[in-house]
């Protein structure tokens, strides 16, 4: 099995030269890379959400692509347009930044709901539609997004259907105080990122992405899994749940951080750390929720403390398992 570990660790030590103090949060962004999700990163400005995002791309052999969301952008903007080419007496099809391997949609929230609905598509079928034709992407193909709390002006919520999509929504938080000097330090006379230099190539990704797959769950924590998601749909205080699609993205993503942390197996406690950054965006609270202030986050851990952790010796299900199927 390939080295996970190994690979997960010198991506985290690339980008920490320019994002510090911030661990957990790059690890769940390679979490959701490895899981070949598309990731939310959502925070007020000025935290390093891009500089994330482009950490993150610069730290891989892939092709990139920025877009700068803004209220007066076309969807085709996003996808692409075909252009009559005169000489030719056709259309041409002028392919937008959306066809790229890594692309950061910045901002994302300051577009309209039309424009948004661009990356629809994109995001779940890892194609694009112009004109009736079918443009396939590049693979692996990667949507990192940012976006400013919805209470900031200027801001439209992204729709259901988009949020959905997202395998994790992230957020970065101050830094410390001794983490804010050291990035006073690092950029007096320039910005790191300028001298970060790319870590992996598209192959060795697409191996690491094809290993997590193979990391067992025993079926006590499936069921956990699926028992969670559940609750969010039946709690008193939730409007709509977590999806199908969110029982996948907390399965995928613990998949990953078993293999990050170097098993190949799922702990309980690899489904504790990431139920909530893959189902808090999911859910949709009522109208008592929001009288009260209560976020989805609040409702997430609540869940959690509530739902009774699977026992056993979880990896030595693995090793029966995979005795059985010699067999």
């Amino acid at each position: 099995m390939p080295n996970v570990q190994a690979f997960s660790e010198g991506v985290i030590a690339n980008i920490e030269k320019v994002i510090v103090g911030k661990r957990a949060t790059v690890e769940q962004a390679i979490i959701s890379l490895l899981c070949q999700g598309h990731l939310l990163i959502e925070d007020v400005p000025g935290v390093g959400k891009t500089m994330l995002a482009r950490s993150l791309a610069r730290s891989l052999g892939c092709s990139f692509s920025r877009i700068q969301f803004t209220p007066d952008m076309l969807p085709s903007d996003v996808t692409g347009v075909s252009i009559y080419n005169q000489v030719t007496r056709e259309f041409e099809f002028r392919p937008g930044p959306v066809m790229a391997q890594i692309v950061l949609s910045d901002e994302i929230n300051r577009a309209t709901p039309k424009t948004q609905a661009a990356l629809l598509e994109a995001m779940e079928e890892r194609q694009t539609t112009v004109d009736g034709v079918t443009h396939p992407l590049p693979r692996p193909f990667m949507v990192l997004a940012t976006q400013n709390p919805i209470e900031y002006e200027g801001t439209f919520p992204l729709p259901e259907a988009q949020l959905d999509r997202f395998l994790m929504r992230i957020r970065l938080g101050y830094p410390n105080v001794e983490d804010e000097v050291q990035v006073l330090e690092r950029q007096q006379y320039r910005h790191p990122l300028e001298d970060l230099q790319k870590m992996v190539s598209v192959e060795e990704l697409a191996t690491m992405q094809e290993a997590v797959k193979g990391i067992y769950a025993a079926p006590s924590i499936k069921r956990y899994i699926v028992t969670l998601a559940r609750h969010t749909r039946e709690h008193p205080e939730v409007y709509l749940g977590a999806s199908p699609r969110g029982s996948l993205a907390l399965y995928r993503t613990s998949q990953a951080l078993a293999a990050v942390r170097g098993r190949d197996y799922i702990l309980p406690d690899d489904i504790k750390a990431l139920v909530v950054p893959t189902f808090a965006h999911r859910i949709i609270l009522g109208p008592a929720a929001r009288l009260r202030d209560l976020d989805a986050s609040q409702i997430v851990n609540e869940i959690m403390e509530n739902v009774p952790v699977p026992g056993g010796d979880l990896g030595e299900s693995r090793a029966f398992a995979v005795k059985e199927a010699k067999a």
